[in-house]
């Protein structure tokens, strides 16, 4: 009976690590990149222009001389997520695919909203952060990184001091 008992006791013990480490396992990161290509090259010389004029800024030109490079990936953000403020190495096409999406410029602390359907240019030079505003639901984007090295980070951050003082003067939240 004894030997049955401690039996019993070391399986429950041994199913309730099983299931915190599932738990764990399973649990949501607040920001989740999923590559959806490889970094690719295209065929032959490849060159952009893009222009782009938002409201209460300048117009952004960006040219690639060499936009060989390409890669895509699917950021899934939590509800109240935050991306650090960032630049990238190269240009960014980003288009909503579910959920609410603000992105905001470090230049002008405008947010800027966007739904699914909703598609954006990240020009990538420029110091900036977005996030999930939604207290509920999941916010899924897909980026195409136009001009993106062929090795190393495609999301260059800015350093603590810069990015704690843009979050004061732009109102941004962390949580």
């Amino acid at each position: 009976m004894i030997h049955t008992q401690k039996l019993v006791g070391i399986a429950t013990i041994l199913m309730a690590l099983i299931v915190s480490a599932v738990a764990e396992a399973d649990e949501s990161k607040p920001i989740a990149a999923e590559p959806l290509t490889q970094r690719h090259v295209f065929d032959g010389d490849v060159s952009v222009r893009i222009t782009q004029k938002l409201e209460g800024l300048p117009e952004q030109a960006i040219s690639f001389d060499d936009a060989s490079h390409l890669t895509v990936v699917r950021f899934t953000i939590q509800p109240g997520a935050v991306f650090p403020w960032h630049t990238h190495p190269g240009t960014v096409l980003i288009t909503v695919t579910e959920g609410d999406f603000e992105f905001i410029f470090a230049e002008d602390c405008e947010n800027r909203k966007y739904g699914p359907g909703d598609a954006l240019v990240d020009p990538g030079d420029t110091v900036h952060t977005a996030l999930n505003p939604s207290r509920t639901a999941e916010t899924e984007v897909v980026a195409v990184l136009l001009g993106a090295p062929a090795e190393g980070a495609l999301t260059l951050p800015v350093d603590k001091e810069r990015s704690d003082a843009l979050d004061t003067e732009c109102g941004i939240k962390r949580t």
